[in-house]
C-alpha cells in the first residue's frame, strides 16, 4: 500500500482524531523555488520587478500549515534578511543561557532540542524537520532555557530576531501564524510527556514513528515506502527515555510483528493502522486543520 494517501480520506480521519497518510502534491524540490518579489531600477532608471529564489519559502509553507497568510504576508516573510549557513552534525545552534539575536530556520537536515541534568544526562525534548523555525520563542524571551543542536548535516537560514519580531508586530496575520505555530509546539511537547510517562516501550516507539511520518509528510518529505530515520538508537533512547539496548529490542519486536519494515535506516509501514492502534496515536495534538482566525 502506498505511503501517500488521499487528502479527502485524511480530512475524514482528522475529524475523528486519526490520520493514516497525508497527500502533499508539491514536490519538495519545488519548495525552494518560492519567489521573493523585490524591486530594482533598470538601466533606464525605471523600477522593475525582479524575482530571486528564497529558501524562506519552506518556513512560509510550514506557517501556512496552521494559519492563513495572504500574498502580501508571504512576500513580507520571503523578503526578510537572512544569513545562509551549513552546520555539521551535533553543532550547537542555541546554547542554554544564551541571549539569542537570530531566529534559525531549518532548510535541510534535522535538528533537536535537548536539556541536560546536572549529572550530564541528556533528554531530547523535540525533533525538527526542514521548514521549521527552531526558536520562535526567542522572539520574545531573552534567554535560552535549552540547547538546540543539529542531528545531521544541516543547512540553516538565520533571520535577525529584531526583523522577524517587528514583522510579527506590524502584520497581524504573521504574528498570529507564529503564535499558533508556538502553541502547536506546546501541544507536541505535552504529547511527548504523555508518551514517555505513560506508554510502554513498544507503544512509545510506535507513537514516535507515527508522529515523525505525519510531520514529514506534511512538508512533502516522505516517499511511497516511508522515510529515512535520521536518529541512532542512542538518540532514540534519549528522546523516549529508554536505553539504546531497549530501543534495539523494541525495533526488532515491531519488525518481527510486521508492523514496520526496515532497510538500514529506512522505515516503512506495511501495517499502518495496526501500528497506529498499538501507538495509541491520534493526530489531534498536531492540529493539522488550518486555523481560520
Amino acid at each position: 500500500m502506498p505511503f501517500i494517501g488521499n487528502i479527502e480520506h485524511l480530512l475524514e480521519q482528522y475529524r475523528s482524531g486519526y490520520v493514516k497518510t497525508i497527500n502533499r502534491q508539491p514536490d519538495f524540490r519545488a519548495l525552494t523555488t518560492e519567489r521573493c518579489m523585490c524591486f530594482r531600477p533598470d538601466i533606464c532608471g525605471k523600477t522593475v520587478m525582479a524575482t530571486t529564489p528564497s529558501p524562506l519559502g519552506l518556513m512560509v509553507r510550514k506557517l501556512e500549515t496552521h494559519a492563513v497568510l495572504d500574498a502580501d504576508d508571504r512576500a513580507a516573510l520571503l523578503a526578510l534578511p537572512y544569513t545562509f549557513r551549513t552546520f555539521e552534525p551535533s553543532s550547537y545552534l542555541v546554547r542554554e543561557g544564551d541571549a539569542p539575536e537570530q531566529c534559525a530556520v531549518l532548510l535541510s537536515g534535522f535538528a533537536y532540542r535537548q536539556k541536560l541534568t546536572g549529572a550530564g544526562m541528556r533528554q531530547i525534548v523535540s525533533l525538527h524537520i526542514p521548514g521549521e523555525a527552531l526558536d520562535f520563542q526567542h522572539l520574545f524571551l531573552d534567554v535560552a532555557d535549552h540547547n538546540v543542536q543539529t542531528l545531521t548535516r544541516a543547512e540553516v537560514a538565520t533571520i535577525p530576531r529584531t526583523a522577524l519580531r517587528e514583522l510579527a508586530r506590524t502584520r497581524a496575520s504573521i504574528g498570529n501564524a507564529i503564535f499558533v505555530n508556538t502553541l502547536v509546539e506546546g501541544s507536541i511537547f505535552r504529547e511527548w510527556i504523555l508518551n514517555i510517562g505513560r506508554r510502554d516501550a513498544r507503544s512509545r516507539l510506535a507513537h514516535f514513528l507515527c508522529e515523525f511520518a505525519i510531520r514529514l509528510d506534511m512538508q512533502g518529505l516522505t516517499g511511497e515506502d516511508g522515510y529515512e530515520l535520521p536518529m541512532s538508537q542512542e538518540q532514540l533512547g534519549d528522546a523516549l527515555g529508554l536505553t539504546a539496548v531497549h530501543v534495539n529490542r523494541t525495533i526488532k519486536s515491531l519488525e518481527a510483528d510486521g508492523l514496520i519494515g526496515r532497510n538500514r535506516r529506512r522505515i516503512s509501514f506495511p501495517q499502518w493502522d495496526a501500528l497506529r492502534e498499538l501507538a495509541d496515536f491520534s493526530s489531534r495534538y498536531l492540529h493539522l486543520a488550518q486555523q481560520k482566525t
